[in-house]
């Protein structure tokens, strides 16, 4: 089984690239399932139910996020009925909507998704460490194929959670920093890793930002309302070779994929 997971989808820009790219990633690939993360992708912060359904229907199967997924409060109802868009599953009880699922790729075999937060610079959530191997388990009762999205700040936290978990997990890949790192590998009991899948939005940018506002801001110490930049975009994410029958990954390859258009 070959599934490709696609890094932070970023404002209109990530949108165009995922939207052009995926369809021929698919075919020359050959690829059964495709997760992308969307919290992003409206304007850089949030996600709304169009874009989601824009994704859907162009090639993902499942969108994961992290804590800006919130940010419009028009996905509210969507994200509270969808079984393929996820909120990390280490939110608190009660939360709209649910942090993982089991949908079949395109030969009828169940994949298992699971979205987490890291605790490191960011919200304290529940130990996704903790609640992390547990859902896992779980999930474990219906595929062997489970593809973590852990969405978190600090490198050792995704490193350590993927030590806790090989051999469980079919992989773990980060998002959240929009920076792709060079350190893919299959940990010795057959998990998939990389630190960050990167960013697919504008490539020069800082972080999928315009760069002018970031160092003005940086410079002032004045508040200033980011806005996405408009430069040409990139796809970031990584292939995942799996066997379907142990869960157990084979390889992880690093991918940018320049987008054939400039947003506007």
């Amino acid at each position: 089984m070959r599934v490709l997971c696609i890094g932070d989808i970023v404002g209109q820009p990530g949108r165009r690239a995922f939207l052009n790219l995926v369809p021929g990633l698919r075919e020359r690939y050959d690829l059964d399932f495709v997760i992308v993360n969307g919290e992003n992708a409206a304007g850089g912060f949030g996600l709304t139910p169009d874009i989601a359904e824009q994704f859907l229907q162009g090639g993902a199967d499942v969108i994961t996020s992290g804590n800006h997924i919130l940010s419009k409060k028009s996905l509210e109802p969507y994200l509270a009925g969808s079984d393929r868009l996820l909120r990390p599953a280490n939110w608190p009880p009660g939360t709209l909507g649910r942090g993982h699922t089991v949908v079949s790729d395109r030969c009828g075999v169940p994949v298992g998704v699971l979205n987490l937060q890291g605790l490191v610079f960011m919200e304290a959530l529940d130990c996704p460490f903790r609640r992390g191997r547990a859902l896992l388990e779980e999930m474990r009762q219906k595929t062997p194929v489970l593809i973590v999205d852990f969405h978190a700040e600090a490198t050792a936290e995704k490193i350590a959670f993927t030590h806790y978990v090989d051999g469980l997990a079919s992989a773990v890949v980060g998002t959240h920093t929009h920076v792709q790192t060079a350190d893919e590998q299959v940990f010795p009991k057959g998990t998939a890793f990389i630190c960050d899948l990167g960013m697919t939005g504008p490539i020069h940018s800082v972080i999928g930002m315009d760069p002018s506002i970031i160092v003005e801001k940086f410079i002032y110490k004045l508040p200033r309302r980011f806005e996405v930049a408009r430069e040409d975009a990139v796809l970031c994410g990584a292939i995942l070779d799996i066997d379907e029958t142990t869960g157990r990954a084979r390889s992880i390859e690093r991918l940018q994929a320049p987008a054939a258009e400039r947003g506007d």
